[in-house]
């Protein structure tokens, strides 16, 4: 009976290994520069757009800043930053250390291979964590004040980075998936990303319940104001799932997409070439 207890713990153990050895590397290494770069456009934009507001260049103050912000946490975060970050993140979780030649050094330690890729998704997602949502509270600082207050919009803000989160869960475990299984990870996702998911979405039908987004929209409306600004917003996105089939359907897709990635690098042969 102590068997299966004792196999799950050294798999959390070694993951933790992993996750140590690989946090740092991700913290330092060019792709958060990048991820830096990224995330800094909403930002840029909000001190931008709070600046106008103070010197009277907005004109339409019937637009509430909690409006906008509504606006950025879709088009920017949920629709582009964070399946971007999922692509080039996790179908880097593997393939790097393929491309590196390293994968043998990784996989000659004494821990299950699945605990490599439980152990740099966990990474990875901390990572993507520690820099994204605290751009999003930055985003809220400077735009949600204007025409109300930071108090009556604080429940969105934590609805916004629970949604966030969730959204580079997901993301990052399904192209870490893909990195294990397609010899150009990369290309593919960015396929999904902008050509499956952007069709999909903008089609009737049920071809859009093979997205990624189509469920963390099932989440999104739960977060916006109700106000005439996200309400359109809202009318073109209106095929949204209740919010316990997205949640059930999210958690599904991400533990699925992490057995299968971890089973492809348990049973795969890694021949590097010299």
């Amino acid at each position: 009976m102590s068997a299966p207890s004792t196999t799950r713990s050294g798999l959390l153990t070694s993951a933790m290994r992993v996750f140590d050895l690989s946090l740092g590397e991700m913290l330092w290494s060019r792709r958060t520069v990048f991820m830096g770069l990224v995330v800094g456009l909403p930002v840029l934009l909000s001190v931008l757009f709070r600046f106008f507001w103070e010197i009277g260049a907005v004109h339409n103050r019937a637009v509430s800043g909690a409006s906008i912000f509504g606006v950025m946490i879709w088009m920017f975060f949920v629709r582009f930053i964070v399946p971007v970050l999922g692509v080039f993140y996790g179908t880097a979780l593997i393939a790097d250390e393929v491309e590196d030649k390293t994968i043998t050094y990784l996989f000659t330690r004494p821990i299950p291979r699945s605990a490599v890729v439980l152990g740099k998704y966990f990474a990875y997602l901390a990572c993507t964590v520690l820099v994204v949502l605290p751009s999003v509270v930055l985003v809220w600082m400077l735009v949600a004040p204007l025409g109300g207050s930071l108090a009556a919009t604080f429940p969105d803000l934590v609805k916004d980075l629970a949604i966030l989160a969730i959204g580079l869960a997901v993301y990052g475990a399904l192209f870490a998936f893909v990195g294990t299984a397609m010899r150009r990870p990369l290309l593919v996702g960015l396929l999904f990303v902008f050509g499956w998911e952007v069709v999909v979405m903008a089609l009737p039908g049920y071809l859009k319940r093979l997205s990624v987004a189509y469920y963390l929209q099932g989440l999104v409306p739960q977060a916006m104001p109700n106000d005439s600004t996200v309400s359109i917003i809202q009318a073109i996105f209106r095929e949204a799932p209740p919010l316990s089939t997205s949640l059930f359907a999210l958690a599904l897709i991400t533990l699925v997409c992490l057995w299968l990635a971890s089973n492809n690098v348990t049973s795969r042969e890694y021949v590097l070439e010299q």
